[in-house]
């Protein structure tokens, strides 16, 4: 987390400002070239203009890093290949939008050493500090320990909060002892995990905790005059309720993958695909959807729970302590019979209660699934060898 100077801060905010002028500057450079004159501009020939702007805005542009500033149009130019992608793939398009105030709040320096320095000054006795050009030494309050190389360095604004994102090369290995355990795991929202050995992981449900303080909060929005210091306020107060709850979804997240990979070394999951899953029940015009309430709140649901987020830190924590991941079709998981095979919807009796038809087995459905992801995956793993 930064400790800016109140100075610090406001030159943090203009850096803020002006790489967000420049990324609409050059969207706007896109659209209109393709709309006057049919040609497509690239990142290269954005790039090329960068020392032209800067040259004619001597206390704006030019008082960032050229390579921070080279960042933000790589970031415009993923967008671009983001929105392609889609439009190939039949999916809404979503073309790219020019960012106001308030979103836009990282800037990106991709190399420690051009325009930034991380432990600006090695030898101070108490602080750490990161030099940002335009900006100084601004004081950083370290909650762990940096390992390896400091690669790319990122500054991120949330609410009044400043935080400095690294990423390192040659971070060590820290490798588990072997437990000799493998497990399947199944994700819910009754419960976030649940084992292929019936230990079950609690959801804890952050947003709907909040979501009567939530409720209240944007009640108070939007009785606010526009434009006002007061509705300003209460945009504030919103958006530090999410962060909250961002927060408590990752420290969980963190916490729920570590207990996992210290106790096995095999770890099977369903590969999820929640986008798809969380999309809007409503249809069209034409064609409206059904039981519209009830999949908007299993959305929300879903989405509380944080499944996505979960499944990546248990990934990258898997990597660093030598433990396997591995991901199989969850099609049929939750209405085969762990015991017999038989695969039927009926064998599912209610959310949380399987009862297979055929051989009258009977276990909590999200246990009964896990057993058949970790054979699943095992079978995948052991075709993998055998090729």
């Amino acid at each position: 987390m930064l400790r800016p100077t109140s100075k610090q801060a406001a030159a943090l905010t203009a850096c803020l400002d002006d790489h967000r002028q420049l990324y609409n500057a050059a969207l706007e450079h896109r659209r209109t070239a393709y709309r006057k004159a049919g040609v497509t501009i690239r990142y290269g020939d954005q790039s090329a203009d960068l020392k032209h702007i800067r040259a004619d805005d001597p206390d704006g542009q030019a008082r960032w890093s050229f390579s921070s500033q080279q960042a933000t149009l790589r970031r415009l130019d993923k967008a671009f290949a983001a929105f392609f992608t889609r439009v190939r793939e039949g999916r809404t398009p979503g073309f790219p939008r020019f960012k106001g105030r308030g979103w836009f709040d990282t800037v990106e320096w991709p190399r420690d050493g051009d325009g930034c320095r991380w432990d600006s000054q090695p030898h101070h006795p108490t602080a750490t500090y990161v030099r940002l050009q335009g900006t100084g030494h601004v004081q950083v309050h370290q909650h762990r320990r940096v390992v390896g190389t400091v690669k790319t360095l990122s500054v991120k604004r949330e609410g009044k909060r400043w935080f400095v994102v690294l990423s390192c090369d040659d971070v060590p290995a820290e490798s588990l002892p072997a437990t000799g355990a493998v497990a399947g795991i199944d994700m819910g929202v009754a419960s976030l995990v649940t084992t292929s050995d019936g230990t079950f992981v609690v959801n804890p449900r952050h947003l709907a905790a909040t979501a009567e303080r939530l409720a209240d909060a944007q009640r108070d929005l939007a009785r606010k005059k526009r434009r006002s210091t007061r509705r300003r306020t209460a945009v504030a107060r919103i958006a530090a309720l999410h962060a909250k709850v961002r927060r408590q979804r990752l420290d969980g997240a963190h916490k729920a993958a570590l207990a996992l990979v210290r106790d096995y070394d095999k770890i099977v999951h369903e590969d999820l695909r929640i986008t798809n899953m969380t999309r809007s029940a409503s249809g069209t015009v034409d064609a409206p959807g059904r039981n519209i309430a009830a999949k908007s709140g299993l959305n929300r649901s879903i989405l509380d729970a944080g499944w996505g987020v979960f499944l990546t830190i248990l990934s990258y924590k898997a990597e660093s302590a030598g433990r396997e991941v591995i991901a199989v079709n969850p099609a049929n998981t939750s209405r085969a019979c762990s015991r017999c095979g038989h695969c039927a919807k009926e064998n599912r009796v209610t959310q949380a209660e399987f009862r297979c038809t055929a051989c009258d087995h009977q276990a909590h459905a999200d246990v009964n699934a896990a057993i058949n992801i970790l054979r699943a995956g095992l079978a995948l793993r052991q075709a993998a060898e055998a090729a």
